[in-house]
């Protein structure tokens, strides 16, 4: 080979070395560019989805509205009732208050003695704690005995009717729902001349509440008709009272003429010996 085909040999592949390096750089810059454009794209994406969130939120956060909720009393001191769910902001048509719904509550379990739903001089009838459907619940009724452990008893109904005996007995009922106790309630069965002493010694009181409305209603009845008899017979109770008050200004007038003409009369002695008093003198003279 000839010197110069080597020399230029050389220079051919040293331009195509240079056209490499070239070319391996643009595409390492290409791929710089490529790997960072997309992350700069999702930084992108990222600030507007979030900027388009936040516009998004702001109206549902503007447009929530505070509801207020109080509690009524419940119905009830001891065992299950009802009250109110009362609304104090929020409500239709701008009222201050509403009620949403009714609910049940509970009080204290134990509800101490009560009393029959109704009793005769041989039986009585006793009712457990509970609301509809009386259903829902189970009753345990238990027969206890002073000093011993209490006797169960065979009915699971929320009524029982027990006949009196010859001591007095105490019952108690035992409401319970998924197991669990929600109220007790104890009854005093007397025996039936307990009854009968315990209704004699009550104060007389029915018979004179009775007496004291019976008046009362007497009165009002009484005050009504004369009311409405006025309002019939208005023109007559004018003209009557009309009457009436002329009378009384004529008297007036005659009564106060009459004092006028004795206060006069009282004067006319004392002006007497004056006159005469005058006269003399100018005789004298």
């Amino acid at each position: 080979m000839s010197p110069g085909g080597a020399g230029c040999s050389a220079e051919v592949l040293l331009s195509l070395g240079w056209l490499l390096l070239a070319g391996l750089q643009s595409a390492c810059g290409a791929n710089g560019t490529a790997i960072q454009d997309p992350g700069l794209g999702h930084e992108g994406e990222g600030d507007g989805e979030g900027e388009d969130e936040a516009e998004a939120e702001s109206p549902v956060s503007n447009k929530t509205i505070v509801k207020e909720v109080e509690f009524g009393m419940c119905t009830v001191t001891c065992g299950i009732g009802i009250r109110e769910v009362i609304l104090t902001n929020g409500c239709p048509g701008g009222q201050s208050k509403c009620i949403v719904r009714v609910e049940e509550c509970r009080g204290p379990v134990d509800c101490g003695w009560g009393k029959p739903l109704s009793e005769s001089l041989e039986s009585a009838r006793l009712a457990c704690v509970h609301v509809s459907p009386a259903n829902r619940f189970k009753y345990m009724w238990k027969l206890l005995r002073p000093d011993q452990q209490p006797v169960v008893l065979p009915n699971d109904s929320a009524v029982l009717e027990v006949r009196r005996d010859v001591h007095p007995m105490a019952f108690e009922c035992e409401t319970l729902e998924n197991g669990e106790i929600i109220a007790t309630i104890k009854f005093t069965i007397y025996t039936t001349n307990e009854l009968q002493m315990r209704r004699s010694n009550r104060p007389d009181t029915d018979a004179v509440l009775v007496f004291v409305l019976t008046i009362g209603v007497i009165i009002c009845v009484f005050v009504i008709f004369v009311l409405i008899f006025i309002i019939i017979n208005w023109v007559a109770v004018k003209s009557f009272w009309g009457a009436k008050a002329s009378t009384t200004e004529i008297h007036s007038e005659l009564s106060s003429v009459r004092y006028k003409d004795s206060t006069s009369l009282d004067q006319s002695p004392t002006e007497i010996p004056i006159h005469e008093d005058d006269a003399l003198s100018e005789w004298n003279e």
